[in-house]
């Protein structure tokens, strides 16, 4: 993958334009302070699912785009565990919908693209592979690609997109189009894996079937990997990292669009005040609507053998968060969901917003923690809806819900996992806004949600 910098600025150019709905919204609103309220607009009551899969508002359907184990165009199965998710633009009105795999290297494959018995391994090469693993026990994560036509509601293909790594969890669309899929395993070559596992991957965004290059991005560092945002003006990769001991990181690349060109991993400090613990468990340390200033610590050694950045760069002053998870980019900043915060541990909601000049810092604001189970149960996966609400995954012990956020911090339910309780995943807009896809996760399911979307375009 190559772009120059005309390209790359273009490119970035029309990826912020996609959020220039939320600019507009927000900037007639203000955010309140304290803890937000559970309101029920602007979609409406959730109305039951006679199939009883999944709830949502009146006037909104889903449809099952894909299974657990589907059959592939490129004749491998559809992996289990679906997590995060991004869309990319693709020909003739398609949208290219790249999916992440949350799969162990489980003894005999049964969760895996290659059949219970590994019965298909051997139409790839081990080279196909980041890794092959030991007696022929690849990592069994990855990412899948669907191409989707949104007009018609239908499937065009799925395939295949990444082999070998482990748990894919998370990641991030880049604005060169292709998604960042991220390890949220880490671990040491031993009797079942033959190499170190808990990186980025690149996989471009592609119509025909084929493998990405499963090459690590190892100055984006090794750790327990979630979620990545990039901000288009400046290419700057933000990424979380669930552990409750975890950092907020960036990584400032050498150059924009060509990651694996290297660059320099940082840690986020709140200025003033080194080794700030922002996950209020113990006391409030941190208000909801309060805005810090932040700044950043160059880490050494980032590929880590001891798996051991979080703890080094605490040392150094950097603020520590409660498992951060979901994480994407808007309207100029980055939200991002940390799982366990708050006095009750059940999620916080960040705002992170770089910047615009070399004398303006970055700001760092908590968003919402509500500490009350009704409104959120530990977000997870985000996003940003074209009109400028977040939507958000819950992934919790109860009741899962997807929930809408206004920009005042308002909370909504938009739909509710009928079928299980198995967290909620991978929400993400089609780039023609008509279409949410969502995964459910332990069943297996990958869901396109439609409806009266512009009505909250209206409302904004």
């Amino acid at each position: 993958m190559s772009i120059n910098r005309k390209q790359f600025i273009h490119r970035a150019s029309a990826f912020a334009l996609g959020f220039s709905g939320l600019h507009i919204f927000s900037s007639c609103s203000s955010r309140k302070e304290g803890s937000p309220g559970l309101i029920t607009e602007p979609f409406g009551p959730l109305v039951p699912d006679p199939d009883s899969i999944f709830d949502l508002p009146e006037e909104f359907s889903y449809k099952i785009i894909s299974r657990f184990h589907d059959k592939m165009d490129d004749g491998f199965y559809v992996p289990h565990r679906p997590d995060g998710m991004a869309t990319f633009e693709g020909p003739d009105g398609t949208t290219i919908l790249i999916r992440n795999h949350e799969v162990n290297a489980a003894s005999g494959g049964a969760e895996s693209a290659f059949g219970s018995d590994f019965e298909l391994l051997d139409k790839l090469n081990e080279d196909d592979f980041y890794d092959y693993g030991v007696n022929r026990n690849p990592g069994q994560g990855g990412t899948t690609t669907v191409i989707y036509d949104t007009e018609n509601q239908q499937v065009v293909r799925q395939y295949l997109s990444l082999a070998g790594t482990i748990r894919n969890c998370a990641g991030g669309p880049t604005p060169w189009n292709s998604w960042l899929t991220c390890e949220e395993f880490v671990s040491e070559p031993n009797d079942t894996f033959a190499k170190y596992h808990g990186y980025v991957f690149e996989v471009p965004a592609r119509t025909e079937p084929g493998l990405a290059r499963p090459v690590p991005i190892r100055e984006m560092g090794r750790f327990n990997h979630e979620a990545v945002a990039v901000d288009p003006e400046t290419g700057i990769v933000y990424l979380t990292e669930d552990d409750s001991e975890g950092l907020l990181y960036r990584f400032i690349p050498n150059t924009p669009g060509k990651l694996l060109e290297g660059g320099r991993l940082q840690a986020l400090m709140v200025t003033n005040e080194p080794q700030k613990d922002t996950r209020n468990w113990d006391e409030q340390t941190v208000a909801v609507s309060q805005s810090m200033n932040a700044e950043w610590i160059d880490l050494e050694n980032v590929d880590s053998p001891e798996a051991d950045l979080r703890y080094r760069g605490f040392e150094k002053g950097a603020a520590r968060f409660a498992r951060g998870e979901g994480m994407w980019y808007g309207n100029g900043a980055v939200y991002f969901a940390c799982t366990n915060g708050g006095r009750k541990e059940l999620g916080q909601i960040w705002k992170l917003t770089p910047g615009s000049g070399q004398n303006q810092a970055d700001k760092l604001e908590l968003f919402v923690e509500p500490n009350n189970g009704s409104m959120i149960e530990n977000a997870d996966n985000l996003t940003v809806a074209p009109w400028g609400d977040l939507f958000v995954c819950e992934d919790g012990d109860n009741a899962q819900y997807l929930l809408g956020i206004t920009p005042d911090g308002e909370i909504y339910k938009f739909g509710k996992n009928a079928i299980s309780t198995s967290e909620l995943a991978g929400a993400t807009f089609s780039p023609d806004g008509s279409t949410l896809f969502m995964n459910i996760q332990h069943e297996g399911l990958t869901l396109a949600i439609t409806g009266p979307w512009q009505d909250a375009r209206e409302q904004a």
